[in-house]
């Protein structure tokens, strides 16, 4: 697909001000147009999203009901399995109607509505992230001080920050690309609306916006993954410190689910961007995002569950007062 801008006399903006608001229609072109594909991706995409719900529900279930998990790690445990369920229900749902409508039609206020939701979630399990790595660094570093620093009202506090860091990310992708001007019908290479996406296909010249996404993500991105590797850092030289080695598998175990996560979000997440700024395909760049956007959210619960016994034990229970 070329990739060149159309010309501004074939474009409108989202609101004219002479004939009133005009209608501006984004098509999503998904992963594939054989129409022998789509059942399979109707199936693959409702089962991987059906697994990541329940699986999360789940967690929350388990850490809500059970009172040896009531601690910050748990807690911020259950909080991140809320944002990874609003992180895949703002793409797949739409992605499965499309596919099932056989319609790729998405309004200028719907794709403005489903980057906000993406980025404000992908953001927050970013801020989580970090968040649970301080967890770890106080709890292996400070032991005898962890209840003191992590208090309730710190906990809460850090929670609050992390949705008001999320809310300004995506209120600052939002008017990022309601700014543009677009044609009245656009066709986007992906299965959701994403910004390097839409700035592509702007009617305007869009390089000062690609400057600024880079300084978001570079701000919004990069402040928590130093957190995270400044708290490993501190918690490997700490462990390093300790004789005995089984207190040292022991303080990496309580470590190993959430590094297991770290890498994989990070690692998908930077495969995706690093993809669609070196390949020419959009369609492959779609097809790695579902890495990203599905494959994530769906491991997340099973790494936690499988690699923690607290997690095991509670899910027992659980389902032992069920049936």
């Amino acid at each position: 697909m070329s990739q060149l801008k159309p010309s501004r006399d074939q474009c409108l903006c989202p609101v004219d001000l002479h004939n009133g608001t005009r209608t501006i229609e984004f098509l999503l072109l998904g992963l594939s147009d054989d129409p022998q594909v789509q059942p399979l991706l109707f199936c693959l995409f409702l089962f991987m999203y059906l697994v990541s719900v329940i699986g999360n529900l789940l967690i929350i279930l388990a850490v809500t009901s059970a009172p040896h998990l009531h601690t910050p790690m748990y807690f911020f445990l259950s909080i991140l399995s809320t944002a990874d369920i609003g992180f895949i229900s703002t793409t797949v749902p739409k992605v499965i109607w499309n596919i099932y409508t056989q319609s790729k039609n998405i309004s200028h206020v719907g794709c403005l509505i489903q980057l906000s939701f993406f980025y404000g979630f992908g953001c927050l399990d970013n801020v989580l992230l970090a968040i649970m790595a301080y967890d770890r660094f106080v709890a292996i570093c400070h032991p005898l001080h962890y209840t003191v620093i992590m208090n309730p009202r710190l906990c809460s506090l850090l929670l609050l920050m992390s949705v008001c860091v999320s809310l300004l990310e995506s209120q600052l992708h939002f008017l990022m690309i309601s700014l543009l001007t677009f044609c009245t019908q656009v066709e986007i290479p992906h299965f959701f609306c994403d910004v390097p996406q839409l700035l592509r296909l702007a009617c305007e010249d869009s390089s000062t916006d690609n400057l600024l996404l880079y300084l978001i993500a570079a701000v919004f991105g990069g402040v928590p993954v130093s957190g995270i590797l400044y708290s490993y850092s501190r918690i490997v030289s700490s462990v390093l410190r300790v004789s005995n080695t089984g207190g040292r598998y022991k303080a990496f175990s309580t470590c190993g689910s959430h590094l297991s996560v770290v890498c994989l979000f990070y690692g998908t997440g930077a495969g995706v961007y690093l993809s669609s700024a070196v390949s020419h395909s959009p369609r492959k760049g779609a097809l790695i995002s579902v890495l990203y956007t599905m494959v994530v959210p769906m491991l997340n619960p099973f790494i936690y569950s499988l690699r923690n016994k607290d997690i095991k034990m509670a899910f027992q229970k659980l389902l032992s007062r069920r049936f």
